[in-house]
């Protein structure tokens, strides 16, 4: 069942999948850049050719107007027109791939490769974006569960082992003003109390080791680290598994290592291309956690 609450108008929807804009505030009408986004947003991992017509009932738009917008979009190798209807541009990959978490990404991609093979279990990198948990890359499939995680999807940090273990290295006095309490519940398993949520994560920033038990999804459980680099978390890796296959005593550990070696990595990057004060694929925080943003397991 979906855990759904009404949004706040201007603000973003956050959905398990692809994140959403919920619209302009009451009496203002969205911009053209608005729609044009709310257009790319229209495309997911299993609509990555649509037609205008589905294009218009996706980003809820008339079709005149996404006409005119994909016409332009076209002519600005945003997106490409085709036989079978309209896809993102490759040119956009080049934009993406500016990201400096695509950097980390980068590094990270062998390390995650080597702990699956050792692990036999899915790993996961992800970020913090407000109070959400974005998924940068995954080795291994979670295609066991009927609710797999997808690259881009954004969970409720609270919920997850990579947030966890990033909102462990937040100062304590900005989490206990800007998160609600209580915190919004995926499953039964969810910690919902803020202030047990907050001994959970002066633990985990003693150990830097995060656990995470039904909490997302039911039937989904797994373990996180942060990846440090001068005293700041700016990512954090995990490991994925089915709720009832435990890992291997060894698992935290070889998580810890492989986190530390990525670090290092990052670290000596930075220093080689001069990019060590500018660069910092972590967080920015907008404002509060709003209680009344939607999550969507759909």
């Amino acid at each position: 069942m979906p855990v759904t609450v009404s949004s706040c108008p201007g603000r973003r929807t956050r959905r398990f999948g692809i994140s959403t804009h919920s619209g302009p505030p009451p009496g203002e009408s969205p911009s053209i850049l608005a729609k044009a986004f709310d257009l790319l947003r229209a495309f997911d991992a299993t609509n990555r050719v649509m037609t205008l017509t589905e294009l218009s009932r996706a980003a809820d738009l008339p079709k005149s107007t996404v006409h005119r917008l994909l016409a332009r979009l076209v002519e600005l190798d945003v997106i490409e027109h085709i036989e079978e209807g309209y896809r993102v541009s490759l040119s956009m990959a080049r934009l993406a791939s500016l990201s400096p978490a695509n950097l980390m990404r980068d590094l990270a991609l062998p390390h995650m490769a080597g702990l699956h093979h050792w692990s036999g279990h899915t790993i996961t990198l992800g970020v913090l974006r407000d109070f959400d948990t974005v998924i940068l890359e995954q080795v291994g499939s979670t295609a066991w569960h009927p609710q797999p995680y997808q690259i881009g999807a954004r969970i409720p940090a609270h919920t997850s082992v990579l947030g966890k273990a990033l909102l462990a290295w937040d100062p304590r006095d900005a989490l206990e003003t800007l998160l609600p309490n209580p915190l919004p519940a995926l499953t039964p398993a969810t910690i919902t109390d803020r202030d047990v949520l907050m001994a959970q994560l002066r633990e985990i920033r003693s150990t830097n080791l995060a656990h995470q038990l039904d909490e997302t999804l039911e039937g989904i459980a797994g373990i996180g680290c942060a990846i440090i680099i001068k005293g700041e978390a700016v990512g954090a890796l995990g490991i994925v598994h089915p709720s009832s296959t435990p890992l291997p005593a060894q698992a935290p550990q070889a998580l810890r290592n492989t986190a530390a070696r990525l670090s290092t990595e990052i670290t000596q990057r930075l220093t080689a291309i001069g990019q060590e004060r500018r660069w910092m694929p972590g967080r920015e925080v907008a404002g509060p956690l709003d209680p009344a943003d939607q999550h969507d397991l759909t």
